[in-house]
């Protein structure tokens, strides 16, 4: 029998209530959307087999740095963030500091909260829960090597969560430059107040380069992509229709890519300190998870949107571990308990971010569905 117009009206408002609630179109998922944790799971596993099997793979990767910063995987994640970049239209970046309310969450919980939180969970694992089997000398240096991940907060990777959220681009790059700027000046303070009479010296070179080529250099790339095309109504029909679609499709292959040399890089690592790498997982994840719960119970009940909330939420809980990792290594060296922790960071940054985009994901309809005022 069919439908009068009533019924297809009816049918209409059904599915607009179900975009509004879900946020995303009726549409089939993707292969790699459905099964993105198992394909991340492979790439890990990959990753691992290739670093330890074929050590010349995994020494090109590691010489293949510019200030402790990998050329391969920051070619993928160029990959991953310019098509976030070119659909930024700059007018909505000063709308964006109008609404303020989560930048100010996000940097309280980031450098009033969150360094603090580290030391006091590092200290019960590595002190008291496993403090006979670590020893002084190992205990110590993960706690230090914690603390110099807490203290560093909010990495270039959150532009690839705000993309699998639909996430506010403009927003995310406000909020993501922000904590740059706060941590340039909090960092080594912090560090120094936790670590004891530590002499942390700021690794000014990677965080500059860091934040040039993941941010400042992808942003002007992404202006000048858009300018161009719009200015005529072809060119930005194809940039919409064409380019973009094309450039998203394959950010997930680079998502899972640099994965695979994140894990070859650290394949030695991982294979030769299993033991220690769990245990210092175990809190890092801890910590991850609270302060996500924290940034999470904040935004909703300052009634923010979920293009906004989602992406604030593991702003709060990444760690710029690049930084940490510099830090660590000149002051402890290589293969020192201190860079080691720093390294699970690592590890661990990508598999428990994706848990938390595909909770907030689940979870997005509790959120606001228009951006409040400020």
């Amino acid at each position: 029998m069919g439908m009068d117009r009533s019924d297809e009206q009816l049918v209409s408002c059904y599915e607009a209530h179900e975009r509004e609630q879900t946020g995303v179109e009726l549409q089939k998922m993707s292969i790699f959307e459905r099964f993105l944790t198992l394909w991340v799971l492979l790439a890990m596993i990959v990753g691992i087999l290739i670093g330890y099997y074929a050590p010349s793979v995994r020494n090109g990767l590691n010489d293949a740095t510019i200030k402790d910063i990998s050329i391969p995987i920051a070619v993928l994640l160029w990959g991953i963030i310019l098509p976030m970049m070119i659909k930024i239209e700059f007018s909505s970046i000063i709308d964006s500091l109008k609404e303020p309310k989560a930048i100010i969450m996000t940097c309280i919980v980031n450098y009033a909260i969150q360094p603090f939180t580290m030391y006091g969970i590092v200290m019960l694992f590595f002190r008291t829960f496993f403090g006979s089997y670590l020893g002084s000398d190992r205990g110590d240096g993960y706690i230090i090597g914690s603390i110099l991940l807490g203290g560093a907060p909010c990495t270039a990777m959150v532009f690839v969560w705000s993309i699998l959220m639909n996430g506010n681009p403009a927003y995310t790059l406000t909020q993501v430059a922000v904590n740059d700027i706060i941590l340039m000046v909090l960092y080594v303070p912090t560090v120094k107040l936790l670590a004891g009479p530590v002499d942390v010296p700021m690794p000014w070179s990677t965080l500059f380069i860091s934040v040039g080529l993941f941010v400042a250099i992808p942003l002007v790339v992404g202006y000048v992509v858009r300018k161009t095309l719009y200015q005529s109504e072809a060119g930005a029909q194809w940039l919409n229709n064409k380019l973009l679609p094309v450039l998203d499709s394959f950010s997930m292959v680079f998502l899972l890519l640099m994965i695979v040399l994140i894990f070859i890089s650290q394949a030695a690592t991982i294979t030769h300190n299993i033991v220690d790498i769990l245990i210092i997982a175990l809190p890092l994840t801890i910590q991850t998870f609270l302060m996500w719960a924290l940034t999470y119970q904040l935004s909703l009940w300052l009634h923010l949107s979920y293009d906004i909330a989602g992406p604030a939420t593991l702003i709060a809980c990444s760690n710029f571990f690049e930084m940490a990792v510099a830090v660590a290594v000149s002051l402890y060296g290589s293969g020192s308990p201190a860079a080691l922790a720093t390294v699970v960071g690592v590890l661990i940054e990508v598999p428990v971010m994706l848990i938390l985009v595909y909770i907030n994901n689940k979870t997005q309809h509790k959120f606001a569905k228009v951006s409040s005022s400020a």
